[in-house]
This record gives structure tokens, C-alpha cells and sequence, in this order.
């Protein structure tokens, strides 16, 4: 008898062992919610919302310095990065044809002249006889009118002299301000023409200790941005340093490039050490709302929609009451999330972990720096854990993990 009951409870032992251990192993491949999806920490902290965009520094004043006549370069006083004088002779042009152009007025006035002493004298000669009456009032006149013409000719003759004078010196160019050159487009012997449009010939920066960022904004931008605003900046030839300017002008007149509205935004900066070199990129944030203790989730978070029973989430919703279901008259689907800028708060939903699944929280969001976005919401608090992605590769796992075994 009692090897027969010691051979019916051995079996049962066995068998008792097999359920625990595969009860064990069950529980040991069950997938924590922790593994099916991503999350992230609500923080607290300040935010700022900036605009961004590129511009280039240049100088606030830059003189192209030109010619209005045509020559050959035979001296060159400047180079690169000398520093000018307003006046100072920058180049010379040859000066053969306009100081034979002057010999040549010169020997016309010369010959006017002598025309004007002529008819001087026939005009007082034809006077005199006139009054005797030996002429008549037409050859009076007649001679009256040579000496005008001849006067006209001498007044011709000498204002082309001091044009040819003029041209003379315009052959020696000047600086019209105090600087430093940062270019020169010529050589000695170059010839130079001015005959359609003038050449640029040399630039010159008046002032490298005041320089501006020309930059355009987005029109999507362009009216968080006001005169006086701080702009930060930086450059590539300075990674770690930091720059600030002031927002100087935002010009009125648009550009369209593809069908995008831009509008160009002038900055004033200070360069006291003349780091800053015209033509650098600079790289432009101007922060236009700051917030300071606010509680913050990352936008992933505000971007997250669980794919997993999507019939209880929608449940979640309604129950929650928001306001992009059926109440709202759009069919029972969901708006994304809205965000606002620094002018008020919009509407924004996040998913926290509740009995293992994501459970719908509204919440209203204000300003965003790309990363991180400010939140309000009575239900959440500094700590709380929510959603921001899944894991793929556990996911698949878990959804077979988490399915009733089917029997037929």
C-alpha cells in the first residue's frame, strides 16, 4: 500500500515542480512597461524661444573708390590692411593725353582770343564811323554781333581748359575717408576704363570698431523681432567665444526667393579688439521670451501616439474630454499637439504610465528652444515619468508576450 502511494505522490511532485518553474519562467520573460517604451523625466528649469538665422559681417561703412577717367595705373601708394588718411593720394594714373589735351585748349583759348581783341577793335572802329556816318546801322551791327560771337568762343574755349584740367586731376585719386583698405582690384600697369560705368578700384572700410550683421528672418519670424532686441551670435573662427549685438534695423523691403517672404534685419555690434573680420558667417539667435522656473518635457513627448490598443486610448480620450473629438465636430479625430509662442499658452497632450498603459494627460504648453517645451498642468508634477517613443524590437516581443495563448 504504501509503495503504491509513494508512486502516486511522485508523479505529483514532479509535475508540481514543472508548474512552479514554468510559472517562474513566465514571470521572468514578462515584459515591464518600462521595456515596451521610452520615458523621460519632467524637469524643471528656464527656458528661452529664440529665432535663428545666418548673416555675414560687414563694415557699417564701405567706400568703393572709383575713377571717372579712363588710364593706365603707373603709381600705387596702398595696399591690403594699410590704414588712409581722407585725402591721401591712393593712385595715379598716367597723365600724357590730358596733359596734351590741355596744350591742345590751351592754343585755342590762345586763338579766341585774339579773335575777341579783333572784333573789339572792329566794333569800335564800325561805332566811330557810324556816328560820322560813313556806315550804315547793318554793318554797326554786324560788328556788334562778331564780338559777341567771339567772346561766346572764348568762354567755349576756356571752360573746355578747365574741364581738361579737371580730368588732369582726376588722374590722382584720393581716399574720400579715413580707414584701412580690405581690397584692391588693380595692379601697376593695368589700364582702367570708365567709359560705360565706373570701375571699382579699391575698398575702403571707414571704421572696423563698428561692425553690422546683414541677415534675413523668415516673414513666419520676422514679427517676434524688435529694434533694440539683443541677438546673440557666434562665428567659425571662434567656436568658444560669444558674441552679442543689438537689433539696429529691420528693413521693410521684402524678399521672395521660391515662394518664401524674407526680410532683411541689420545688427550692430561692437568689435573693440577687431576680432571680427568682414565676411565672416555668423550665426544668429535672437531671443524673444524667456520663461524662469517653468516645468518642462521633451518634445518628443508632446509628439508621442501610442500604436498599442488604440481602441482603450480613444476610450481614454473621450473619458478625458478632449477637445478634438466628436464634441468638437471634427469626426472623432485628434489635432496634434498646439504650441504657442511667447504670447500665451496652447493646448498639448502628453502619455504618462498608468496599470501598464499610456493613459492620455491634457496639458497647456507655452514657449519651446527645439528641445524642450514649457508645460502647465495640475495632474503632472516635477518627477513624473512620461512617454516619449517606443521600442520597436521589445515591442513586437511584448505584443506576442502579452497576447492570450490560443488553444485551437
Amino acid at each position: 500500500m504504501k509503495k503504491i502511494i509513494k508512486q502516486s505522490v511522485f508523479p505529483l511532485i514532479i509535475l508540481a515542480l514543472l508548474a512552479g518553474g514554468y510559472y517562474f519562467y513566465k514571470q521572468s520573460k514578462q515584459v515591464r512597461p518600462e521595456d515596451l517604451y521610452k520615458l523621460a523625466e519632467i524637469t524643471r528649469g528656464d527656458l528661452e524661444q529664440a529665432v535663428s538665422a545666418n548673416g555675414t559681417i560687414n563694415p557699417v561703412t564701405l567706400v568703393s573708390v572709383g575713377t571717372q577717367v579712363s588710364g593706365r595705373v603707373s603709381k600705387l601708394y596702398v595696399d591690403f590692411n594699410d590704414k588712409v588718411e581722407k585725402g591721401q593720394v591712393l593712385l595715379e594714373l598716367d597723365d600724357a593725353l590730358f596733359t596734351a589735351q590741355i596744350a591742345q585748349t590751351q592754343g585755342t583759348v590762345r586763338n579766341a582770343e585774339a579773335s575777341v581783341e579783333l572784333a573789339k577793335a572792329n566794333e569800335a572802329r564800325s561805332r566811330s564811323l557810324f556816328e560820322q556816318e560813313y556806315v550804315s546801322r547793318q554793318e554797326l551791327d554786324q560788328s556788334v554781333q562778331a564780338l559777341k560771337s567771339a567772346q561766346a568762343v572764348l568762354a567755349s574755349a576756356r571752360a573746355q581748359l578747365q574741364r581738361d584740367k579737371t580730368n588732369l586731376s582726376y588722374s590722382i585719386i584720393r581716399s574720400p575717408v579715413s580707414g584701412i583698405v580690405i581690397d584692391r582690384q588693380i595692379d601697376i600697369g593695368q589700364t582702367v576704363a570708365a567709359s560705360f560705368q565706373t570701375p571699382t578700384l579699391i575698398k575702403i572700410a571707414q571704421d572696423l570698431s563698428k561692425m553690422q550683421i546683414d541677415t534675413s528672418f523668415a516673414e513666419a519670424d520676422i514679427g517676434n523681432i524688435k529694434v533694440g532686441q539683443v541677438a546673440k551670435f557666434s562665428v567659425d573662427a571662434f567656436p568658444n567665444l560669444n558674441f552679442e549685438g543689438v537689433v539696429k534695423q529691420i528693413r521693410l523691403n521684402p524678399v521672395t526667393t521660391s515662394n518664401v517672404v524674407s526680410y532683411n534685419v541689420v545688427i550692430s555690434v561692437d568689435n573693440p579688439k577687431n576680432i571680427l573680420l568682414p565676411g565672416m558667417t555668423a550665426y544668429v539667435n535672437i531671443v524673444f521670451a524667456k520663461h524662469d522656473n517653468v516645468l518642462l518635457v521633451p518634445n518628443a513627448a508632446l509628439r508621442f501616439k501610442p500604436k498599442l490598443d488604440e481602441a482603450v486610448n480613444d476610450l481614454n480620450i473621450k473619458t478625458n474630454g478632449d477637445a478634438s473629438g466628436r464634441r468638437a465636430g471634427n469626426g472623432g479625430k485628434r489635432k496634434p499637439a498646439e504650441t504657442q509662442g511667447a504670447g500665451g499658452f496652447g493646448r498639448g497632450k502628453v502619455y504618462v504610465l498608468q496599470n501598464n498603459k499610456p493613459q492620455l494627460q491634457q496639458v497647456k504648453v507655452g514657449i519651446t528652444d527645439g528641445k524642450l517645451t514649457e508645460i502647465i498642468s495640475e495632474e503632472l508634477k516635477l518627477g513624473d515619468k512620461v512617454i516619449v517613443g517606443e521600442n520597436q524590437a521589445d515591442g513586437k516581443a511584448a505584443t506576442g508576450a502579452m497576447r492570450a495563448p490560443r488553444m485551437f
